[in-house]
C-alpha cells in the first residue's frame, strides 16, 4: 500500500473510532493533529493512537502501556503478540473509563 492509500485508510479508522465512542455515549474530547488521535475521558485520562506513516503502523498509547500495530490481511496485529487493534484498543477505553463491560462497536 503506498503513502496516501495508508494514510486514507487510518482516517477511515480515526473517524470510525471517534463514532464508535460517541455511539457508545461515552464523554471524551477528541483532538486529531496530523497523525495522532488524542481521546481525552472527563477523568484527565488519554488514549492516544499514532499513525506512523514510514513503517505503516498504527499505535496504541494507553495506561495499560504501548502497543505496535501492522496490518496483515484486513486486520491490524500486534508486533509483539498478535493482538488484534480494535479489541486492545476497546480495552484500553474500557479501563480509562470505569467500564469492564463496556459495549464499543469498532
Amino acid at each position: 500500500m503506498n503513502e496516501s492509500e495508508f494514510l486514507d485508510l487510518t482516517d477511515r479508522i480515526f473517524s470510525r473510532i471517534e463514532d464508535a465512542i460517541d455511539d457508545a455515549g461515552l464523554d471524551a474530547d477528541f483532538v486529531t493533529n496530523g497523525n495522532v488521535l488524542e481521546i481525552e475521558f472527563d477523568d484527565g485520562s488519554k488514549i492516544v493512537v499514532n499513525r506512523h506513516t514510514s513503517n505503516q503502523e498504527l499505535w496504541i498509547a494507553a495506561k495499560s502501556g504501548g502497543y505496535h500495530f501492522a496490518r496483515q490481511g484486513d486486520q491490524w496485529l500486534a508486533t509483539r503478540d498478535g493482538a488484534e487493534f480494535f479489541s486492545t484498543l476497546k480495552t484500553a477505553i474500557a479501563e480509562a473509563c470505569g467500564q469492564p463491560d463496556l459495549e464499543l462497536d469498532l
